[in-house]
């Protein structure tokens, strides 16, 4: 059954959603932006109507390019709008469980030669795919954040996806002007198989006391020519999302050197997630970012 792509269903309107979103309009797509409630959809078109009116204010897109790139976003807060999309693209929380739910609804919803994507970062897209009625038009494609700005994106092939579903995956990666990089379907894949472990140590070496937030960061972004410091990449990333990526590495490669640092744990679980609860290694909630500690 091929499948032109003509209408992206996104399934998830936070941050990594409405990037993804942004883009695919700014290709020329139709998409149906889903959420569980319209507040959370209209979040996400104002993230969107913000991010693309900083594009014009750069002169990277005119204004008539940004308001047709709006007009091609419509909300689903039902999600029976989103059951004529040639491509869904799952955007929740990294939670496996969740991500499960998710496709039991869709499945039945959707027209049976319509592809199945995740946005997961880490987990398993044979295990996941293998939860739906359609294992071989189900892929991994991993989109970095920011979506925007970030070039790269992560294909994952399941084992039963087809090469038609990788082919027409790989043609919408291309439209959307990015680069892609094929990975095999591991825990973390490539990316974050190697950037989450590094975090993860980052916080062992203020854990142990080697280093401040501050001085951690600094030798990062001073020693090692990194953008930002680790901790603040960290916040940036969202702890749970660190936390939840970190356990899948430990569970997935049974290797003790992928154990979630305590500490890590311990933000997490006092709801100090980084910029999105506007504390974590830094508190945000002042004019500058202050380390937490």
């Amino acid at each position: 059954m091929a499948v032109e792509i003509k209408k992206v269903g996104i399934i998830g309107s936070g941050q990594m959603g409405s990037g993804i979103a942004h883009v695919c309009a700014l290709a020329g797509y139709e998409v149906a932006l889903s959420d569980i409630s319209m507040e959370r959809i209209e979040s996400g078109l104002a993230s969107i109507n913000g991010n693309l009116a900083r594009q014009v204010s750069k002169s990277l897109i005119t204004e008539e390019v940004r308001k047709a790139a709006l007009d091609r976003i419509k909300p689903a807060e039902d999600l029976d709008l989103v059951s004529d999309a040639d491509l869904v693209i799952e955007s929740a929380v990294e939670n496996e469980q969740v991500k499960r739910k998710i496709f039991s609804q869709l499945c039945p919803i959707l027209k049976p030669e319509a592809i199945l994507a995740t946005n997961t970062s880490s987990i398993s897209i044979t295990r996941l795919a293998a939860t739906t009625d359609r294992p071989e038009r189900f892929i991994g494609i991993h989109f970095m954040n920011p979506v925007p700005l970030m070039e790269l994106v992560e294909l994952v092939r399941g084992i039963a996806t087809e090469d038609e579903t990788f082919e027409a995956s790989r043609g919408f990666c291309d439209r959307l002007g990015k680069q892609v990089a094929v990975a095999e379907d591991f825990p973390g894949f490539m990316v974050n198989r190697i950037l989450l472990p590094m975090i993860n140590e980052a916080i062992y070496t203020l854990y142990e006391g080697v280093g401040s937030v501050e001085s951690i960061d600094k030798a990062m972004r001073l020693g090692a020519n990194h953008p930002m410091g680790p901790l603040q990449l960290a916040d940036f990333i969202g702890l749970d999302t660190c936390l939840s990526i970190m356990q899948v590495l430990y569970e997935g490669l049974a290797d003790t050197k992928y154990r979630p640092c305590p500490l890590l744990v311990k933000y997490v679980e006092a709801g100090w997630l980084g910029r999105k609860t506007q504390r974590g290694f830094y508190d945000y909630r002042g004019e500058t970012p202050v380390p937490t500690r």
